[in-house]
């Protein structure tokens, strides 16, 4: 890797002074979603569009005002779709979907092919509907219904922190678990091997490994991860990606974190997320239950430890006497109410200055009290599909920690 690309693109914790930022501003496939289908995209309910791109645009133009450089997915796709390379993957993995057969694959294929970046890019993202393919015939075709899709969309993509996560100079593009969403993946991966900007970068992670997903890696500080393990990301991934970054040199240390294989709490960052060098922000009902392994490298292999409470495990691999936790002190209902609607997904921008969702009143209050710099933003719509923003962000350069 070069020098200009380690300037560029490096995050060694959760909370250096961020400098830029992947996001996906949602569109179209949010326009997809119906009573009939969202279970199956992963959202709780129907999102009103405009709304959700209102808020979307306000959490951008948040990070913007504090000097932060935004990217965006689709113009970072389109421009990777210019080379005939990029072109090429992304058809061939749609086309190998054995859902469409070998006919319908073929039409598909051409349709695809036909089309300029801007819309190829629109394609792969939003999806296509079997009464759009105007061309379609076949078995697998006429035995579809009119609103079934061919190319199935991507609402999830929102969540930009899923896909994939830096570790230091490397990017582990995500193995994501769940089948509605493991196209994004593959666009993450387009984006980084194709797009100039991300010239000599080499990933550390690649989906083809076992499942992780980049809500549960968290960056402790330099050199130390912790990565939960529950619906998501499963203890082989946990595994898999300690080796990958001990082989790499981005860590000495990977604490293994299990978490209750729930909706509520898909994600490590659903629980707790890092608002300074040595603070963070935890959901009550975990905070002194969470346990975590301790991996280190052994002998070329993997050294594991008894499990021991989460924040002695994460203070110790820390060099700190004691990880400080801001208690959100609430109520089991509304503590309850607040983890269900992201209180505890803050994203840090700086040491001591996040962003959080407004509605989450009495946990912003808590780290108002206890120094901390919230920056309120909207999610009323943006929450629907389980996620704030930790979860809407991807850091790409980070400042070294204070």
């Amino acid at each position: 890797m070069t020098e200009t690309t380690e300037r560029t693109h490096r995050v060694t914790s959760e909370v250096g002074r961020l400098r830029t930022v992947l996001l996906h501003r949602p569109g179209a496939e949010l326009k997809r979603l119906t009573p009939r289908n969202s279970d199956q995209l992963l959202f709780d309910a129907i999102p009103w569009v405009g709304r959700a791109q209102e808020e979307h645009d306000a959490f951008a133009e948040a990070l913007r005002e504090r000097g932060v450089e935004v990217l965006y997915v689709t113009e970072l796709l389109q421009d990777a779709l210019e080379y005939e390379e990029t072109r090429d993957e992304a058809i061939a993995e749609i086309v190998a979907d054995p859902r469409l057969g070998d006919q319908l694959g073929r039409v598909v294929e051409g349709y695809l092919r036909d089309q300029d970046p801007e819309h190829l890019a629109h394609t792969l993202i939003a999806g296509l509907a079997h009464e759009e393919l105007k061309a379609g015939h076949g078995l697998v075709y006429r035995l579809m219904d009119r609103l079934d899709f061919i190319i199935d969309p991507l609402p999830g993509l929102l969540f930009t922190r899923d896909s994939s996560a830096w570790i230091g100079g490397r990017v582990a593009v995500a193995s994501l678990a769940m089948p509605a969403r493991r196209r994004e993946s593959t666009l993450a991966g387009l984006i980084y091997a194709h797009h100039p900007r991300f010239s000599g970068v080499r990933p550390v992670y690649g989906p083809s490994l076992e499942s992780v997903e980049g809500g549960d890696v968290l960056l402790l500080s330099p050199g130390v991860l912790a990565v939960g393990t529950g619906e998501r990301t499963t203890p082989a991934g946990v595994e898999r990606l300690a080796r990958q970054v001990f082989e790499a040199n981005l860590a000495h240390t990977v604490l293994a974190v299990p978490i209750a294989q729930e909706r509520a709490t898909m994600h490590l960052d659903t629980v707790c997320t890092m608002v300074d060098v040595d603070t963070v922000v935890m959901y009550p009902p975990v905070a002194h239950s969470l346990t975590a392994y301790t991996v280190t490298a052994a002998n070329g292999d993997l050294a594991v430890s008894e499990p021991r409470p989460f924040l002695k495990a994460a203070a110790d691999a820390m060099g700190l006497d004691h990880l400080k936790v801001i208690d959100t002190g609430l109520d089991p209902v509304t503590a309850e109410r607040e983890q269900w609607d992201d209180g505890n997904n803050t994203l840090a921008v700086a040491p001591r200055l996040a962003v959080a969702y407004e509605r989450n009143i009495e946990t912003n209050a808590q780290l108002e009290a206890a120094g901390i710099e919230v920056i309120r933003i909207s999610g009323s719509e943006l929450g629907t599909g389980r996620g704030g923003p930790r979860c809407m962000s991807c850091p790409i350069l980070r400042d070294p920690p204070a």
